[in-house]
């Protein structure tokens, strides 16, 4: 895992989507079985703002700033559906965001402004992390048990998060989304049907931009 060093009084944040119950436990409890280390460690997550260091004088511009961004944004619904790799870029597998995407990209790119402004490494690409540095075996594994596991949920707020010392990320606050457009609850995507922007698939030159890595 690489994150951004930290100095002094400094604290090191992350924003991100949290994968509600019973979805979230499930998602952490497979990444436990597949050997991953940071499992007990990282709430299962779609990633808006990866791990960033900030002064602490900082933190109440980068919360008006994150309430701001909520405020522009109605609820809406996110369904995951089957596995993806970031490989042999990086050794990550992940859960598919086949509906949402595009919300979870205007979101994304809001937050990455202001007090938050930073360039990216590598294209954004929503995704649940489930297997990361872990042997190929067991990214295989990761791969293949978790092919057909599928959920659908409103999303209708996000979350910061701080690293602790002791490296665990715990949400801090949620964001409600409480834009003026009433969210789109009652159609949740058709499992038997591929939304449109399921279209796009995950390249190998996509790399995740996650709260982990």
């Amino acid at each position: 895992m690489r994150l951004p060093a930290r100095s002094g009084d400094q604290v090191r944040i992350g924003v991100a989507i949290t994968i509600p119950e019973p979805y979230g436990s499930l998602l952490q409890a497979a990444r436990g079985r597949f050997g991953d280390p940071a499992a007990p460690f990282i709430p299962p997550h779609i990633t808006l703002l990866g791990p960033t260091v900030v002064e602490p004088g900082e933190l109440p511009n980068v919360e008006r700033h994150l309430t701001e961004a909520a405020s522009r944004h109605r609820p809406f619904v996110v369904h995951l559906r089957g596995t993806g790799t970031f490989r042999p870029v990086s050794p990550v597998v992940f859960i598919q965001v086949v509906d949402g995407i595009a919300s979870c990209e205007a979101l994304e790119r809001e937050i990455r402004t202001g007090p938050l402004a930073q360039d990216l490494s590598f294209y954004y690409h929503p995704h649940v992390t489930v297997a990361h540095d872990v042997a190929e075996p067991d990214l295989d594994r990761a791969f293949a048990e978790l092919v057909d596991f599928e959920a659908s949920f409103v999303v209708s707020a996000f979350h910061s998060y701080e690293h602790g010392d002791d490296e665990v990320w715990r949400p801090v606050r949620g964001f409600p989304l409480t834009g003026a457009l009433t969210p789109a609850a009652s159609t949740t995507p058709d499992a038997s049907t591929a939304p449109a922007e399921a279209t796009r698939p995950a390249h190998s030159q996509d790399a995740p931009q996650p709260i982990d890595s």
